[in-house]
């Protein structure tokens, strides 16, 4: 769960990041970051933020809500990272309904790093599960 001091709310503000941010698209989302946040304008502390849009196009309500749940677990592992009064729009894309965590996660990842908000390291948690080299045989321990 994000704190409330780390969620983008007003429309104004989605406005204003979705306007004046930069954009990367990948296949199963859409992130826009502006580094500049609006809400330095009113003296709250700089905090990174993070809003989400999931359309209908994404699919029925429970589909969307699964995909926001992912996204935001995703972002709140991720929101440490980002500079501070940065702020984040994350638009789901037709394709997230059917992706794993991972994947979105991959594709979140490889939008933060093209727009250079990535961190050289992954955030805690999120480390890849080696894998098997395809020549080797399954291991099914010994029999005893």
């Amino acid at each position: 769960m994000l704190p409330a001091a780390a969620r983008l709310r007003r429309s104004e503000d989605f406005r204003v990041v979705l306007r004046r941010g930069s954009r990367a698209g990948r296949r199963r989302l859409v992130v826009h970051a502006l580094t500049t946040d609006p809400s330095e304008a009113t003296g709250t502390p700089p905090v990174a933020r993070a809003g989400f849009v999931v359309s209908k196009a994404v699919g029925n309500s429970v589909v969307r809500h699964r995909v926001t749940r992912r996204l935001r677990h995703l972002v709140s592992a991720r929101l440490g990272t980002l500079p501070s009064g940065s702020a984040l729009v994350i638009r789901a894309l037709p394709p997230s309904a059917n992706a794993s965590s991972a994947e979105l996660g991959a594709d979140l990842d490889a939008a933060l790093r093209r727009l250079g908000l990535s961190p050289s390291r992954r955030p805690a948690g999120d480390v890849p599960r080696p894998t098997r080299p395809p020549d080797a045989a399954p291991d099914h321990g010994s029999a005893v």
